[in-house]
């Protein structure tokens, strides 16, 4: 009988769901924020749908392995995921899967990983390498969403100060041209 690692873990993210979605299971944006990854692509010319195929290479850290997914159970924006299609490494078979309810102020995101072992001596190893992963993961795209978040105030902060400069600076310029009239 072949080992099995289950890894469940739940995170509120101050995000909308659509958002969320596309930031964890587009592969291009994925493999942008989440450190875990060092590429992913789509094969040929794809997009995400049921069963579209991605090409993951995996961190240094975590072996630095390459190996190819099947999206499925795509339903935007509440939940979707992939399964490998080969075994690699020390691993059978390893799926991801997303969940993204809405709540009041963001959402509460689950990510579920199941690998399939190929070893039994390599559990302890990987059960905690694949948790840490789940984990930083789950921190990555809150991380990624606050500093979208944190960006868009610091925007903001700067046009109403730009915006107060200006308008002090046309206060000056009426109170100058007001005295010379006198």
């Amino acid at each position: 009988m072949s080992e099995t690692i289950q890894i469940k873990q739940t995170l509120p993210i101050r995000a909308r769901p659509d958002v969320l979605y596309r930031l964890a299971l587009e592969p291009g944006r994925r493999v942008k924020w989440d450190r875990n990854y060092v590429s992913a692509a789509y094969e040929g010319e794809g997009r995400l749908t049921n069963n579209a195929l991605v090409n993951f290479k995996l961190a240094r850290n975590l072996l630095g392995l390459k190996f190819q997914a099947k999206y499925g159970q795509l339903q935007a924006p509440l939940r979707g995921g992939w399964e490998s299609v080969a075994p690699f490494g020390p691993i059978e078979k390893m799926t991801q899967g997303w969940s993204f309810k809405a709540m009041p102020g963001g959402t509460e995101v689950t990510l579920t990983l199941n690998a399939r072992l190929r070893y039994k001596w390599a559990r302890p190893q990987l059960e905690r390498i694949l948790n840490n992963m789940v984990v930083s993961t789950l921190l990555g795209l809150q991380k990624q969403v606050d500093v979208a978040g944190a960006q868009l105030m610091e925007d903001v902060g700067r046009e109403v100060a730009e915006k107060q400069r200006a308008e002090e600076k046309a206060a000056k310029a009426a109170a100058r041209a007001s005295k010379r009239k006198k």
